[in-house]
Parts: structure tokens; sequence; C-alpha cells
């Protein structure tokens, strides 16, 4: 049996396995897509990941760091 059936062809996930979706933006600070490109990446056609992939270095600047939560109010109150 050829090995040729285990290659594919097809784009490989952005995916860094940090996921976490950032509260604003909706939108993984790992791999920069958003929940409904996740879901949905193993049944996009090639033509749409690829547009998916030219635009994730443009979003990186949507993400920007969330100031306080819990450690915030923990300094806040020494």
């Amino acid at each position: 049996m050829s090995d040729d059936v285990w290659k594919r062809a097809e784009i490989e996930s952005p995916c860094v396995k940090v996921c976490v979706i950032h509260p604003e933006t909706r939108l993984c600070t790992g791999c920069l897509r958003s929940i409904e490109e996740i879901g949905s990446w193993s049944r996009m056609s090639h033509e749409v990941r690829r547009a998916i992939m030219a635009e994730l270095p443009a979003r990186a600047g949507q993400l920007t760091k969330r100031r306080g939560g819990r450690a915030a109010r923990l300094a806040r109150k020494t």
C-alpha cells in the first residue's frame, strides 16, 4: 500500500495550542482566528483557508493586552 494516501496537500492549521479567546475581538490569542473559523476549519476549502491565513498577520494589531483582572485587584488591596 502506498504512503501517498496519507500525504495530503492541505493548508496546515495555524493553531499553536494557545487557545484563549480575547474578550473584545473574539479572536484566539494564539492563532488569531475567530471561533467560527476555528470550528469550521476542517470543512473549509483550500481557497478560503488560504485567504484566512493571508489575513492573520494583520489581525495581531487588533489584540490589546488586558489590564487589570485578578492580579490588579489584589495589588490594589495591598
